[in-house]
Formats: structure tokens, C-alpha cells, sequence
């Protein structure tokens, strides 16, 4: 059985015990001096059994708070940018086009506004004879600075001969902090797996340290021999694709690669997976309301996250799992049977889930 903090009321009576003990023929009654001194010393011990027992936590990074965990991240981890422990946001980058009179200058860090961010172009240009393009990076860093194509940007100071707004396009590279989950998976990840010069566990580890990169997976001699083959996620970078990066991403992360990886490799590949989606099929469901609903739908979700990997079969008794561990869930039936991928880069994520007749309200 673990070791836990003795409860107050304990150490109490384990320094009054103490003290009878050692003063022989002492007597604690009432609130006489002997008892309010052992009292307070008590509480004073307690406390300091209470921080000690915190702080055990601290030692190990799978148990570690914040701070702490910053502190394993700096000792085992290294970034794609050189930097150690947690990934700090990244600022985003892409173009803009500007359109106005012909060969009229538009200055280096020419300010625009684009929502709540700002921006700054990064090259003096001249318009030309067609809408004419510019590098422009965000002035504040984080996943908020990415803007779709065709997004109107605001120029902040008027300049003669240039039309008020201009469009952004291929904008990409911006991310917000690591947080403690995505931290302490990587630390983890790091002790259990060391570095073994190169192989699939090196790959998957590199993949990760770059910014926004939160799953990823090797896949030696898929191209060959001699080839090495790395399929990644962006789980909170690309919530709104699901996850799945952009040719942006993928080009970031080939990048990296580049930089740490073996020179004997003969060829290496970064794609991106490709998407399969994996349907419920549940009648009979009991509670069948709204919320439990809710609740599976969740469930099966996260399951897909904890547990797919490109090429792997979705077994039946995973969805079953997924489905009875939601809240609420006594009972139900489940159709059809393992989801196979269609080839080795395909990743299984939630489709659709078919319910058998209409909730029925929660006092039903």
C-alpha cells in the first residue's frame, strides 16, 4: 500500500504519545501548557509532512506540476529550434498581396491587421503591373496568427497609391505553447525510448519536438530498404482539420528531419496520414439520452486518439470499450466488427455514430 500523508488528527496523538513518553509522569489535560505546545507542534509537523509529500510528486515527471515539469522538460528534451523542454509558440508566416499603383513602394514592416493580430511585412516591394506579393509575419506568436486564404488584412498607416486592405495566402507556422499534457507525454516518451542512433522510437521523438506536433509514427522500409517513412498529427494546431496537417506542416517537419537525421538513410519521406473515417453503429442503448449520447460520442473520440495509428485496425472490442466507459452507459449493442485500413498510411478517426430511434428525455 503507498505511503500518505498521516492525517492531522494522527501526528497529534502521535506527539502527545511522544512527549508522556519522554516526560515521565506528564499529564495532558484540559489546555494546560505541555498540551497546547505538543498541539502546535503537531500541526507544525504536519505541515511539513503535508510539503514533503508534495514534493515527492515533483521528483518524477509523470506526477510533476507545471513548474516542475518545465524543469524534467529542460533536462531531456531538445527542440527543432535548439531550444530545451517546452515548445514556445511560434510566430506565423505567409503572404500578402497588395494592389494598387504601379511602382509605388511599399516600405519593409509596413504594419497590417488581420482580426486581433498584427503583422509587419518582412521585405521592402514595388507593385507591379499585377497584384504584387509580400512575406509578412505576425507580431505576436501563437496558432491564432494562421489565416485562411483570401483573408482581408487592414493597412494600418495609409499609403499613397496602395489600396486600404490586402489578401493573405499560405499562412502557416504559427503555434501556441506546448501544454503540460503534450510535455509530460514527449519527457516520458524520451526515458522510455532513448536515442538508439537513428531508429523508428528517434524518428517519432524527432517528429515531435517540432512546434505543434503532438503524435507521430515511423515507418521503416515502407518505400523500400534503405527507407524511412514518418506520418504525423497536429492534434490542437489543426483541431479544425481534425488534426491532420497541412503541406505547410509537413514541409516544416521534413525540414527538421533533414537536419538530425542519419546520412546512411537512403531516402526519407514525411507525409501526411491519410483519413479514414470509422462509424458507430449502437441500438438498445440505456440510458439513450441526450447527454449519454454526448458522452459516447466522446468517449469513442478520445479512444480513436489514445489508440489508432496509421495502418492499425480498429478492433471491435476497442469500440465496445469506448462505449461502455462513457458516463452513464449500462447497457447496449453494438454492430459490425474490426475496422480495417485500407493501406499502411491510413489513420482511423471518428465518422459518424448511428443511433437507433430518438433519445428519450432524462426522466424517461
Amino acid at each position: 500500500m503507498p505511503w500518505s500523508t498521516p492525517t492531522l488528527r494522527n501526528v497529534r496523538e502521535n506527539v502527545r504519545d511522544e512527549i508522556v513518553a519522554a516526560l515521565s509522569g506528564a499529564v495532558l489535560i484540559g489546555n494546560n501548557v505541555l498540551r497546547v505546545m505538543s498541539d502546535a507542534m503537531a500541526g507544525l509537523c504536519h505541515l511539513t509532512l503535508r510539503y514533503i509529500d508534495w514534493l515527492a510528486l515533483q521528483f518524477l515527471p509523470d506526477t510533476a506540476e507545471t513548474e516542475w515539469l518545465d524543469r524534467h522538460g529542460d533536462i531531456w528534451l531538445t527542440n527543432s529550434d535548439g531550444s530545451t523542454g517546452r515548445k514556445a509558440a511560434t510566430y506565423a508566416t505567409g503572404i500578402t498581396t497588395f494592389t494598387g499603383l504601379e511602382g509605388t513602394i511599399i516600405p519593409l514592416a509596413t504594419q497590417l491587421q488581420a482580426g486581433n493580430i498584427g503583422y509587419e511585412t518582412t521585405e521592402e516591394i514595388i507593385i507591379g503591373e499585377e497584384p504584387t506579393d509580400a512575406p509578412v509575419r505576425a507580431l505576436d506568436p501563437g496558432a491564432e496568427g494562421n489565416l485562411l486564404d483570401g483573408t482581408s488584412m487592414g493597412i494600418l498607416v495609409a499609403i499613397p497609391g496602395v489600396d486600404g486592405s490586402a489578401i493573405a495566402s499560405n499562412f502557416g507556422g504559427g503555434a501556441d505553447e506546448e501544454n503540460d499534457v503534450d510535455l509530460r507525454t514527449r519527457v516520458l516518451f524520451r526515458i522510455r525510448q532513448p536515442p538508439m542512433g537513428g531508429d523508428k522510437t528517434d524518428y517519432e521523438l524527432w517528429g515531435m519536438a517540432v512546434p505543434g506536433v503532438t503524435r507521430a509514427w515511423c515507418g521503416p522500409l515502407e518505400m523500400g530498404i534503405g527507407t524511412v517513412t514518418l506520418r504525423f498529427m497536429m492534434d490542437d494546431l489543426r483541431a479544425e482539420n481534425e488534426g491532420f496537417p497541412t503541406p505547410f506542416d509537413v514541409g516544416q517537419v521534413e525540414a527538421y528531419l533533414d537536419t538530425v537525421r542519419p546520412v546512411a538513410v537512403k531516402d526519407f519521406f514525411v507525409v501526411a496520414p491519410l483519413r479514414q473515417p470509422i462509424d458507430f453503429n449502437i441500438s438498445n442503448l440505456f440510458p439513450d439520452t441526450t447527454t449519454t449520447r454526448s458522452a459516447i460520442e466522446a468517449a469513442c473520440a478520445q479512444m480513436l486518439v489514445d489508440r489508432a495509428k496509421p495502418g492499425q485496425t480498429i478492433f471491435a472490442a476497442w469500440k465496445v470499450d469506448a462505449v461502455l466507459s462513457a458516463l452513464n452507459v449500462e447497457s447496449f449493442q453494438l454492430s459490425g466488427g474490426d475496422d480495417l485500413m485500407p493501406s499502411p498510411g491510413h489513420l482511423a478517426v471518428l465518422g459518424d455514430i448511428f443511433f437507433t430511434g430518438p433519445p428519450s428525455s432524462p426522466s424517461a
